[in-house]
C-alpha cells in the first residue's frame, strides 16, 4: 500500500490515522496476528463485512447530527471508495460498504477534515452516544439534552478506561419522559428532570442503568430518580470503571454489562461503582450548555411557485411526516427513508433542494430516517415536492408503514435472512392494504436480519428476526415472532417475547392475523400492549401456529425474500464485540505499548489517564504470565485474583504483599500526580519483571 500525508489541524487524529496505515501495512507484512488486528482496526470504525477483501466503515456521529457539509463530504467518501450510498443506522451512524482495507487511513483523513470520526464506531469500547433526534426542539422537553450527550462522547472518545472492555457499551438521552431514544434498553440512559430547591431550579437525569437488546433482552434497572447534572460523567465513569474491571472477557455471549448485573446482583454492582469515585478524574463535570448551541434558523428566502399535483398525498404527509416544534413558528419535516438506505445522487439533491429552507443540522433518527428542524410553514410544499421528486415523500414516519431493519444478509456477517427485503414487503402490504395504519404510531414493526437485534426487534410490538427451519432435508428461511415489546415512557420498557417461528415467506400472513385480530377483537381505545396483555402470550401462539406447519411448504419458501436460489446458512464471525486475545507474546507487547502511553500521560499532566493505562500494564503482563500456565481468567478482577493465587501465594513471582491489594490500588486513591507517580513505577518494574519470567520460562522450555 502506499503511503499518504493527511492534512489536519488536529494531530491527535492525524498520529491516529498514521499509526492505522502503519499497522495494516504491518499486518499485511504478517507482524500482527489478526485476532490483535481486528480489534485495532474495529476500534476505528473498520468492520469486516460478509463480502470477503472489503469492509464496513462506520461514521460516528454524536446523536446523529449532521451538517450539509459534512453530508456531503460523506457522500464524496461513499462514491470514492464505496458503493454509492449511505446506510442509516438505528444508533444515528451513517455506514458505507465495500471498502479497501488499505484505503481506509486516506478515507479517514479526509472525513477529519470536516470534524467527523470513526474512531470507537465499533468495537469493545463505549459507542455512539445517541439522543432524541428531537433534543432542543421538543414541545415536551424540560431542557436540550444535547449539550450532555455530546460532552459524554466527548469524554470518553479515547479515555483509556474504555479502550478495550469486554463488550461495548452504549448510551442512550431521551428529550421527554416519552423516551424516544429507548433508555431503559441501554448500558446507562438518561431522561432529563427538573427539580426545585428553595426556589431554585436544578437541572439533573432519571438514571436507568443496565438495559441491553440482543438474543436475551433486558430492561435496565431505575438507579437515580434525580443525578445532579454535574454529576452525570463522573458517574458514568465509575460505571464504566465497574465495567471494565469485573465484565466477562472470556464468553462474549456474557460479556454485556447486563450480564454482570445479573450474575453479582444490582446492590453489589452499585456498591462497586460508589468505590470507583475516588479514583475519578473529576468529581463534578459542569457542562457547558452552548457546547451544542442550535442552528440558525434559515434565513427567510423567497420561496419557488410550487403545484402540487396530489393534494391528497400532500395533506396525509404533512399529517404524518409534519409537527411543531417548540420554538413559534417553526416546524420538523421526518423523512421515512426505505430500509435506512440513501444513494449518495439523492444526498446531493437532497441538500441543494434544502438549502434556505431547514437548519443546517440534519439529524438521524432512531427508526433510519431524517429529521429537519427550524422548517417555515410557506416552505413546507417546496420541501415536499423536492422529497418526492427523490421518492422520500412517503407518508407514515414512525408508524406502522415505517419498518425499521438493519442490513441482514445484504452485507452482515452474523445475517441469516434478508431483512431488508422484508421490510420492503411488508411496509407495501401495509401501504396497500392497511392505508389507515400510517397515521398509527403506537404500533412499530422491527425486523432484524439475526437474534442480535441491531433492527431493534426485541423492543417492538411486532418484532421479527432471521432464523431457519429444517424440511425435507433442507433448510428453510424462517423468522422468529415476538410480540409485546416497547416504550411505556420515562424510562420504563417492555422487551418482547418470542412467540412462533414460521418460513420468512409467512410473515405477510402473520402480519395480516395479527392486524387483523387487533382490529376485530381490540376494545375500543385499547393499545396493542394492553390487549396482548388481555389476550396472552399463549392466544397468539394459537393465533400463528398452524403458520408454522412445516407440512404445507411450497418450493418458493425454500427461498428468501429478495434471492432466487436456495436458502443456505451462511453465518460469519461477527465482529461488532470484538475479539478476546490471548496470545501471550501479543499481551506482552500491549503492555510495553501501554507502558510508553502512560508515561506519555504523566509527562503531560493526564494523572488519570496515566494511572488507568498503568493498571492495564498491570493486567496485561499478569494475564499473558497466567496464559503461559493455561490459567484463563474471566474478567481484570479474576486475572488480579488468579495472579495472587498461581504466582504469589506459590512463591512462584516474588511480591511483596499481595498482587491484588497494589493493583486496586488504583481505586483508593485520587488520581494525584504523586499517586501516579508511584503507581506508574510499581507497574513499570511488574512489567520488568514479567518479561523477565516470561524470558527465563522459554529459556528452561528449550
Amino acid at each position: 500500500m502506499q503511503s499518504f500525508r493527511t492534512e489536519l489541524e488536529n494531530p491527535v487524529v492525524e498520529k491516529e490515522i498514521i499509526e492505522l496505515e502503519r499497522k495494516i501495512r504491518a499486518f499485511h507484512e504478517g507482524k500482527i496476528a489478526d485476532e490483535k488486528f481486528r480489534s485495532l482496526r474495529l476500534a476505528r470504525g473498520v468492520y469486516g463485512q460478509r463480502q470477503p477483501g472489503v469492509q464496513m466503515v462506520r461514521i460516528k456521529l454524536p446523536f446523529g447530527k449532521v451538517t450539509f457539509k459534512q453530508l456531503l463530504r460523506i457522500a464524496d467518501i461513499s462514491d470514492e471508495y464505496a458503493s454509492r450510498n449511505l446506510h442509516l443506522t438505528t444508533r444515528q451512524d451513517i455506514q458505507i460498504h465495500y471498502v479497501s482495507l488499505d484505503k481506509t487511513p486516506e478515507l479517514w483523513a479526509k472525513l477529519a477534515q470536516d470534524d467527523i470520526t470513526l474512531r470507537e464506531a465499533c468495537g469493545n469500547t463505549v459507542r455512539n452516544v445517541t439522543a432524541s433526534p428531537t433534543a432542543g426542539i421538543d414541545p415536551e422537553e424540560p431542557f436540550d439534552v444535547s449539550p450532555y450527550a455530546h460532552a459524554l462522547f466527548a469524554y470518553f472518545l479515547r479515555n483509556p478506561i474504555c479502550q478495550e472492555m469486554g463488550r461495548k457499551f452504549k448510551f442512550a438521552f431521551s428529550s421527554s419522559v416519552r423516551d424516544t431514544a429507548f433508555t431503559y434498553a441501554h448500558d446507562l440512559g438518561f431522561i432529563p428532570k427538573i427539580r426545585t430547591v428553595n426556589g431554585v431550579e436544578q437541572r439533573g437525569f432519571k438514571v436507568m442503568l443496565g438495559g441491553g437488546l440482543g438474543a436475551q433482552p433486558m430492561i435496565a434497572h431505575v438507579v437515580h430518580e434525580f443525578l445532579p447534572e454535574d454529576q452525570l460523567i463522573p458517574y458514568s465513569e465509575s460505571v464504566i470503571r465497574v465495567f471494565d474491571r469485573y465484565g466477562e472477557r472470556n464468553n462474549r455471549n456474557k460479556a454485556r454489562f447486563k450480564f454482570l448485573i445479573q450474575k453479582i446482583g444490582l446492590e453489589e454492582v452499585l456498591r462497586l461503582i460508589d468505590e470507583e469515585r475516588t479514583a475519578n478524574k473529576v468529581k463534578s463535570f459542569v457542562i457547558d450548555r452552548d457546547t451544542v448551541p442550535q442552528p440558525e434558523p434559515p434565513e427567510t428566502v423567497q420561496v419557488p411557485s410550487v403545484t402540487i399535483e396530489n393534494p391528497v398525498a400532500y395533506e396525509l404527509w404533512e399529517k404524518t411526516n409534519v409537527s411543531p416544534q417548540k420554538q413559534a413558528g417553526f416546524y420538523i419535516v421526518y423523512v421515512k427513508v426505505s430500509t435506512g438506505d440513501l444513494p449518495t445522487w439523492k444526498a446531493r439533491k437532497l441538500v441543494d433542494g434544502l438549502r434556505g429552507h431547514i437548519a443546517d443540522e440534519i439529524r438521524i433518527t432512531q427508526n433510519q430516517g431524517f429529521l429537519f428542524k427550524f422548517v417555515r410553514k410557506e416552505s413546507l410544499p417546496h420541501i415536499y415536492a423536492v422529497l418526492d421528486e427523490l421518492g422520500l415523500a412517503a407518508p407514515g414516519f414512525d408508524s406502522v408503514a415505517d419498518v425499521t431493519t438493519c442490513p441482514g444478509t445484504d452485507t452482515c456477517n452474523l445475517g441469516i435472512s434478508n431483512s431488508t427485503e422484508m421490510a420492503r414487503v411488508l411496509e407495501k402490504l401495509i401501504y396497500d392494504e392497511y392505508a389507515d395504519l400510517v397515521y398509527n404510531r403506537e404500533l412499530k414493526i422491527k425486523i432484524s436480519g439475526c437474534m442480535n437485534s441491531c433492527g431493534q426487534h426485541g423492543l417492538a410490538h411486532i418484532g421479527l428476526h432471521g432464523s431457519s427451519l429444517k424440511a425435507a432435508g433442507k433448510v428453510v428461511p424462517a423468522a422468529q415472532v415476538m410480540l409485546g415489546g416497547g416504550t411505556l415512557g420515562d424510562g420504563i420498557g417492555r422487551a418482547a417475547d418470542r412467540v412462533v417461528k414460521v418460513p420468512s415467506k409467512r410473515v405477510t400472513d402473520v402480519l395480516r392475523l395479527l392486524l387483523d385480530d387487533y382490529a376485530a377483537n381490540a376494545h375500543e381505545g385499547e393499545l396493542f400492549h394492553q390487549y396482548y396483555d388481555r389476550q396472552t402470550k399463549d392466544y397468539f401462539y394459537r393465533l400463528l401456529k398452524p403458520l408454522a406447519d412445516l407440512t404445507t411448504l411450497t418450493d418458493d419458501e425454500f427461498v428468501d425474500w429478495g434471492h432466487e436460489e436456495t436458502f443456505q446458512t451462511a453465518i460469519g464471525v461477527g465482529e461488532c464485540a470484538g475479539v478476546v486475545i490471548d496470545l501471550v507474546a501479543t499481551l506482552l507487547f500491549e503492555a510495553e505499548e501501554k507502558l510508553g502511553w502512560a508515561n506519555e500521560s504523566f509527562n503531560a499532566g493526564a494523572y488519570a489517564d496515566a494511572i488507568y493505562h498503568a493498571y492495564s500494564v498491570f493486567v496485561s503482563a499478569a494475564k499473558a504470565l497466567l496464559l503461559d500456565k493455561g490459567v484463563h481468567s474471566s474478567s481484570q478482577h479474576a486475572i488480579i485474583k488468579d495472579f495472587d493465587t498461581h504466582f504469589v501465594e506459590t512463591g512462584e513471582f516474588p511480591f511483596a504483599g499481595s498482587f491484588g491489594a497494589q493493583v486496586l490500588e488504583i481505586n483508593k486513591h485520587e488520581p494525584s500526580e504523586s499517586f501516579a507517580k508511584e503507581y506508574l513505577a510499581a507497574a513499570t518494574a511488574f512489567y520488568g519483571a514479567s518479561l523477565a519470567k516470561r524470558e527465563s520460562s522459554d529459556t528452561v522450555s528449550a
